[in-house]
């Protein structure tokens, strides 16, 4: 086992001690192996590290890391001068093209498969130029630039409604540019700033730290700043590079870095190429949706399983100030851990739009964690599409986000436990087989059936394909949440996209069966799949608790309907966050035994039961302040067992 010594002051012919160190990252790569660590010491590294190796067990790993105290930086951009004065508040510098090599982001477009293109926009590119680490705006006319205009809001693409720009300022740093044969020409406006005493830099690489090859498994990347890279759309039917990820692997640990400025993704553990690369957008011939059902068996075929693929850890990072996603992956991110990281900041520019935006958007995320996160200010917290089965959302804290979490066409079980859901929109479900047990959810609820797709599901604790089905809807557990009430012209516009199938509370499960018993009498009827055509399947609900005008359903078992003021709120303090609660007069007597595993019925579809990873139960004794509750010892609904009526203030982060 080696330590490998890089410095801003070495040189890669050096032997890479800590006193002979090499220059770069890149070199130290090309020497590593397993076994080897890496210790990067303090500076600026301009360079795309492609590691050359993977470990070869968790025990023989390589791992890449700065040096305990020091700051180190890898970066994607690169620092251009030569600013001259244009017209109005516009500047002007040229650039190489011989910089990009074949990746110039001033001349590729966000585009790929389910991007949608604003009527009267024109198309935007991986570019980004930046003002002393600020991103800017890029604008379709020259115009623009030498006459910025300030634009306080934009539209929001889930709600349809205008909502306030982050930052006003930045709306008036933009930029445009003209690829010709050999450089490239930028415009750029910098909100009155004179870049020649600033530093300004463009996105030039495409990654960070992310291999050009397959299975380069087990590899450590610990304590780095890592940022500004001009890396594509990232939809589940193409290649899936982000800012920083192991490129189709397994084993890889992310942890404690501060993750930025990724143009489109931050933290990929997605598919790759050659089981398919935006067929839909470049065929047109069938919809995106067949093309990714044929990835999963594409990726089958090739290896897609727990030995070679997956099981990954992300935690501790700093993720935000990213276009599309904060962790994004399809297929390769199967048993992976993403916990204790701080997302935000995540799609709140605008920029662009598509389907595939999110803080965390996964694919495929079969027996994931995601737990201990603290997720906000994003277009979307959470969105897990397709195939979450054995999947768990736990203990996590949603906020100031447009929705929280978005579950679309899964099948389960996915369990989504001890998490606060205060965004005004707390939960899109389109899915059916979850189990929602002792959240704190303070926004709106929309159910919705999909019975125009079907999508697979799996033999537990596999990526094996067991079958593939529509969602009918229901077949959903609820157990020993607290509902608040709310402004739904708020969350939902009345007219916008889902204000008919939302509501405060379980509400919305009125016509649903209360019981598996009472599904098999509604499907008694003749015929074989006829019978269950458009039939919703159970929700099962107990011991929820409804405030504030929230509504539960006719049929729950021990529900608690509370008269009196109560609500929530989250207050950031410096590093630290708290959570403000009120709960009436009333709450200390709806107390229970925690929800366990022989509370929550087999999924219909799947035909599996809630398990931990290793097929035993699944365990909910555990809050979401890290406090086990004993076996049968009454506890409150919501994620905070010790939450009492009254006032609290309580520190979540």
């Amino acid at each position: 086992m080696t330590e490998i010594h890089v410095a801003t002051n070495g040189d890669d012919t050096a032997a890479g001690t800590e006193a002979a160190p090499l220059r770069t990252i890149g070199a130290a790569a090309e020497r590593a192996v397993p076994g080897d660590t890496v210790l990067v010491h303090a500076g600026t590294y301009r360079e795309w590290v492609k590691p050359r190796r993977g470990g070869l067990s968790d025990a023989r790993r390589i791992t890449y890391a700065a040096a305990p105290g020091e700051h180190v930086r890898i970066t994607g951009a690169e620092v251009i001068t030569g600013w001259e004065p244009d017209q109005g508040a516009a500047w002007r510098a040229v650039v190489p093209n011989a910089l990009f090599g074949d990746h110039n982001p001033f001349a590729r477009e966000v585009e790929g498969d389910w991007v949608v293109q604003r009527p009267g926009q024109g198309p935007r590119h991986l570019a980004e130029v930046y003002l002393d680490g600020a991103g800017s705006y890029e604008v379709e006319t020259l115009e623009e630039v030498r006459e910025p205009r300030e634009r306080r809001t934009v539209l929001d693409d889930w709600t349809e409604r205008e909502v306030p720009v982050p930052d006003v300022a930045a709306t008036r740093r933009t930029w445009y540019a003209e690829v010709g044969q050999s450089e490239t020409t930028i415009w750029a406006s910098f909100d009155g700033a004179d870049p020649r005493e600033h530093e300004v830099e463009i996105n030039v690489r495409r990654s960070v730290f992310y291999p050009t090859e397959h299975h380069l498994d087990y590899i450590t990347v610990r304590g780095f700043e890592l940022d500004k890279a001009a890396c594509p759309w990232t939809p589940p039917t193409a290649d899936q590079p982000g800012l920083i990820g192991p490129n189709w692997a397994k084993g890889w640990i992310i942890e404690d870095n501060d993750i930025h400025d990724a143009k489109c993704s931050a933290v990929s553990l997605g598919k790759e190429a050659s089981t398919g690369h935006n067929y839909c957008t470049e065929r047109g011939d069938k919809p995106g949706y067949q093309y990714q059902l044929e990835s999963v068996f594409i990726a089958h075929s090739r290896g897609w399983d727990a030995e070679h693929i997956g099981s990954h850890i992300v935690r501790r990072n700093h993720i935000h100030d990213c276009g599309q996603n904060g962790v994004v992956g399809h297929l390769g991110c199967v048993f992976s851990v993403i916990e204790d990281n701080h997302i935000h900041a995540i799609a709140t520019k605008r920029e662009f739009y598509g389907y595939e935006i999110g803080g965390i958007k996964l694919h495929a995320a079969i027996d994931v964690q995601i737990r201990g996160n603290r997720i906000h200010d994003c277009s979307l917290g959470t969105w897990l599409d397709w195939q979450t089965q054995g999947t768990r959302v736990t203990r996590n804290l949603y906020y100031d986000n447009c929705r929280d979490l978005f579950i679309e066409v899964s099948h389960g079980p996915y369990v989504v436990d001890h998490n606060v859901l205060a965004s005004p929109v707390a939960l899109d479900n389109f899915s059916q087989g979850g189990a929602y047990v002792h959240n704190l959810v303070g926004g709106a609820v929309r159910l919705e059936t999909v019975r125009d797709r079907a999508t697979p599901y799996h033999l537990p604790h596999t990526t094996q394909v067991a079958g593939y089905a529509v969602i009918e809807g229901g077949d959903d557990r609820w157990i020993g949440n607290v509902f608040l009430g709310g402004d739904l012209a708020a969350a939902y516009p009345q007219g916008t996209l889902g204000h008919e199938l939302s509501g405060y509370g379980t509400a919305g499960y009125a016509a649903y069966p209360a019981t598996f018993e009472e599904y098999l009498q509604r499907v008694d009827t003749e015929g074989d799949h006829q019978r269950f055509l458009g039939q919703l399947q159970p929700a099962y609900l107990a011991r929820n608790v409804y405030l504030t005008g929230a509504a539960g359903r006719d049929g729950e078992d021990s529900p608690v309907v509370l008269e009196g003021a109560a609500g929530i709120a989250v207050r950031e303090e410096g590093d630290a966050v708290y959570l403000e609660a009120r709960m009436p007069e009333g709450f200390d007597e709806a107390r229970h035994a925690a929800a366990h595993a022989g509370e929550l019925p087999r999924v219909r579809f799947a035909d599996a039961e809630f398990e931990e990873r290793d097929g035993s139960p699944v365990r909910l004794e555990t809050d979401l302040l890290g406090e086990a509750a004993a076996s049968g010892t009454p506890v409150a609904a919501g994620p905070i067992a010790s939450l009492t009526a009254g006032s609290a203030r309580i520190r979540v982060w």
